[in-house]
């Protein structure tokens, strides 16, 4: 997902020495930046972000998954599986493009994707991604790690999505953004490869989106406490 993990997860699965310098070196790795069980005052849920890559560092091939499964319904909240391609573009950015497939909420969407993600200067960890389709949206992640100690590691997450025109089979009007907002605090059990953690995640949707939601009868406002754990390997 990164360009600093993708690395790290090269050196520990290759070794230095695993492929001449006339050769690049291939790799792969699966990661989930959350995979957690939120509880908040209206509805328990489980939820995840992962991807998972499978190449070399000039070109590779990304598999991205996120959704939320609310067990009292026994349905999806949200579903979303990206399939991407991913080349450099600095030394700590990378670009993508691809596709991307949402679906139960409302009926199901498909659109083009591209994007960049990398590390800023101030050590934040961003992701900007466009969703080309006749719906558009724009979507831009930035997280945050703070070390405590040496294995505790707070981290502060926000994520805004912006809808570009109405879509209001999905609760989405133009220019009014739903935001997330949240905090991670865990302990890397084994290095960075098990990571628990607990923390608190509020969602919430603001202008002509809030409106069409409240209409809906749907909560634009939700706090949830989270109990999960990240994995690398």
């Amino acid at each position: 997902m990164r360009t600093l993990l993708t690395a790290a997860v090269a050196t520990i699965l290759l070794g230095p020495a695993t492929a001449s310098a006339a050769e690049p070196l291939v790799f792969w790795g699966v990661q989930a930046e959350q995979l957690e069980w939120r509880t908040g005052d209206d509805a328990d849920l489980a939820a995840w972000e992962a991807e998972a890559f499978a190449g070399a560092d000039e070109l590779q091939a990304v598999w991205r998954s996120r959704g939320e499964w609310d067990p009292d319904e026994d349905s999806f909240e949200k579903l979303e599986n990206q399939a991407r391609l991913r080349v450099p573009v600095s030394d700590f950015f990378d670009a993508s493009a691809g596709i991307s497939v949402s679906t139960p909420h409302g009926p199901d969407r498909l659109y083009g994707v591209v994007g960049i993600e990398g590390l800023t200067p101030q050590w934040v960890e961003l992701n900007a991604d466009a969703f080309l389709s006749d719906r558009p949206f724009l979507r831009v992640e930035a997280e945050y790690e703070a070390l405590i100690t040496n294995r505790i590691v707070l981290s502060p997450l926000l994520e805004i999505e912006l809808p570009l025109v109405d879509d209001t089979a999905i609760g989405a009007a133009a220019w009014g953004p739903t935001v997330e907002l949240g905090a991670r605090l865990g302990y890397d059990l084994v290095d960075r490869a098990i990571s628990p953690y607990v923390g608190i995640h509020w969602e919430r949707a603001f202008g002509d989106t809030a409106d069409l939601r409240r209409a809906a009868g749907q909560d634009i406002d939700e706090l949830f406490v989270v109990v999960g754990t990240r994995l690398m390997f």
